[in-house]
């Protein structure tokens, strides 16, 4: 990080950060991860398991899970439904990742990620909706969408990218807009991925440090490293406004890659009626991992 990037918090050893009540010093340059970011990522947020789900089983459970999946982009293409999934959390949270498991061995054709750049000054110009619209599925496909129009209620707010009046407006209208496509038939997910604070550390820090993923960290993300709370600010408001029957929230714990992506597979498999559905392949919600909107967050007591 340059010199001129540096707030007035920071010092030759790091940025100052404030982590469960406690002042920190994290300095992302350091090769050395901290031993406080390193014991305590697992756990942080309140995450309800020491370790990460054994390698064997998850890759036997999601291969189960995959095949359901193909099965899914058939009964797609036999009908012609819709799905979309939109997958939200904080910087680092495992979105790409879990896209990446859902879609793997589906078809690219009518199987499709959407993760839009900023927006041009035409775009600017449009309503807000507007060019996520666009790339809505069209008959037998599934979206998968890396970040959304969701991203007025949060990073938009938070960085000044958005007046407060536009994210009032947007959190009043956003469930009016969705009811739209539900109305229409489309069948519709939206996952919040909620991971703790050291996790987001200690995966900012990989990045960092991996040529091969240093690309997932960008300026963003290290301006972001003091604005913890107003990003849990955000959510809930989020969550409390856009929760809706016909376009709930699901929370997922996701300190945990493994869990949070064979988690959110089922229950997209569990809610779709797709045809030759095997129940035993797809196994039972881990209810420690997923949960319903705002009240998951109130009942797990995570920041």
């Amino acid at each position: 990080m340059s010199k001129s990037s540096k707030t007035k918090a920071d010092t030759d050893s790091g940025i100052k950060i404030m982590v469960s009540g406690k002042e920190r010093l994290f300095d992302i340059d350091n090769p050395k991860l901290p031993d406080w970011v390193k014991d305590e990522a697992m756990e942080s947020g309140g995450y309800p398991y020491d370790d990460k789900l054994d390698r064997k089983e998850y890759e036997e459970t999601l291969e189960r899970l995959q095949i359901e999946l193909v099965k899914v982009q058939s009964w797609l293409g036999e009908t012609g439904k819709r799905v979309i999934a939109v997958f939200e959390g904080r910087d680092a949270a495992g979105k790409g990742g879990s896209i990446h498991a859902t879609r793997e061995y589906m078809n690219p054709r009518s199987a499709r990620v959407v993760a839009l750049p900023k927006p041009t000054e035409k775009e600017r110009g449009q309503w807000y909706y507007q060019r996520y619209v666009d790339h809505f599925p069209t008959s037998g496909e599934i979206v998968l969408f890396d970040r959304s129009w969701y991203n007025r209620a949060g990073v938009e707010p938070v960085m000044g990218f958005c007046t407060p009046e536009e994210h009032e407006h947007f959190l009043e209208e956003t469930p009016n807009f969705e009811r739209m496509p539900v109305n229409a038939g489309i069948h519709f997910f939206k996952f919040w991925l909620n991971i703790g604070r050291e996790m987001q550390l200690k995966r900012f820090h990989d990045r960092r440090h991996d040529p091969l993923k240093i690309w997932k960290l960008s300026p963003m993300d290290i301006a972001s490293l003091n604005k913890w709370d107003d990003y849990t600010a955000k959510r809930d408001q989020m969550l409390q406004a856009t929760h809706t029957p016909q376009a709930p929230w699901t929370v997922v714990r996701a300190n945990d890659k493994r869990r949070a992506r064979i988690n959110i597979i089922r229950r997209m498999l569990m809610e779709l009626p797709y045809d030759g559905k095997d129940e035993k392949a797809i196994g039972e919600i881990d209810g420690n991992i997923l949960g319903e909107g705002y009240s998951a967050i109130l009942n797990w007591g995570v920041d």
